[in-house]
């Protein structure tokens, strides 16, 4: 069985850094796209950046420049690293990942459980 895990979150001031993982495990063939995710209070879930298994990005508008995606396809984990963090960045941040593991022929979307980011003003 998949299981996707982040971990990194935590409280930060204002123009801090932090940096999240996102580890896969199990039975894993292969990854597709990695994808970070945010979901702050009475919001809704919005796409943060994207990796394709080729080494692809792309970024919402709000964090081009502070944020940077990266993956480390031998380990299956996925980064995320945040500089220069504002307030508006608190949320909590899921990971999601289109696995295909041994028991399928065509990759799933699997969820994390997501890591809490607060950003202090």
């Amino acid at each position: 069985q998949v299981q996707l895990a982040e971990s990194g979150g935590g409280l930060v001031q204002a123009g801090g850094s932090l940096r999240l993982s996102c580890a896969a495990s199990g039975s894993i063939v292969s990854i597709d796209y990695m994808n970070w995710y945010r979901q702050a209070p009475g919001k809704q879930r919005e796409l943060v950046a994207g990796i394709t298994s080729g080494g692809s990005t792309n970024y919402v508008d709000s964090v081009k420049g502070r944020f940077t995606i990266s993956r480390d396809n031998a380990k299956n984990i996925a980064y995320l690293q945040m500089n220069s963090l504002k307030p508006e960045d608190t949320a909590v941040y899921y990971c999601l990942a289109a696995i295909r593991d041994s028991g399928t022929l065509y990759s799933i979307n699997y969820w994390g459980q997501g890591t809490q980011v607060t950003v202090s003003s």
